[in-house]
């Protein structure tokens, strides 16, 4: 990642674990972090603090973190003049753990991206390091009314137990994960996906 060159909102997942990693690629020396020390809402006053440190004049960069798991409407309010112009070399860098937080006003001023990542919650009920046409049948049918969402979780799923089982997969097993979503996402029937799938790891286990 490199530093921002526009004030930016980044959405992630957990305020304080996102901040220790970003911080890495900034500047210590012209990086500035604004946060509430007894609360994760960005409050009036600290939107108060914000405003002095962005009015310090500088000749290099300065990147601002404002940061908060919420931000309160009158901090945010009180900040749309100099989010809408900055001063000279000042960069915001808003991070905060839901889109919705934001006002729109100030969304629309400011670049956007969602740095939040999905956890896939594994209680698969399949064991794949003793995977045998029985159990494959007996799985099959017991999702053979899978929609198709459910179906595409389902294989992120076996994947990951895969993963966690240490279960070893060539490139071709592997390749089956992408074109069994890529068909499910074509409306394939997740039966026929789920089958085919499945029939190529205990094809790849009996070799």
């Amino acid at each position: 990642m490199h530093p921002l060159k526009r004030s930016s909102i980044l959405v992630v997942n957990s305020v304080e674990t996102a901040l220790d990693e970003i911080l890495k690629f900034y500047p210590s020396h012209y990086t500035r972090v604004i946060k509430n020390s007894e609360k994760s809402e960005f409050q009036i006053l600290d939107a108060q603090n914000a405003l002095k440190e962005a009015y310090i004049a500088t000749n290099e960069t300065k990147y601002i973190f404002l940061c908060g798991s919420t931000f309160r409407t009158e901090a945010q309010n009180s900040l749309l003049k100099v989010l809408e112009e900055p001063p000279l070399n000042i960069v915001f860098i808003l991070l905060v753990e839901s889109k919705s937080s934001i006002l729109p006003t100030i969304h629309s001023r400011l670049l956007y991206k969602n740095l939040k990542t999905t956890h896939i919650e594994n209680d698969l009920d399949l064991n794949i390091k003793h995977l045998d046409l029985k159990t494959l049948y007996n799985f099959i049918k017991e999702n053979q009314r899978i929609s198709k969402e459910d179906a595409i979780k389902l294989v992120s799923k076996i994947l990951l137990k895969i993963n966690e089982d240490k279960v070893s997969l060539g490139k071709k097993e592997l390749d089956n994960f992408n074109k069994s979503i890529s068909l499910l996402e074509l409306n394939s029937r997740p039966i026929n996906v789920l089958t085919h799938l499945l029939l190529s790891i205990l094809e790849k286990d009996q070799k």
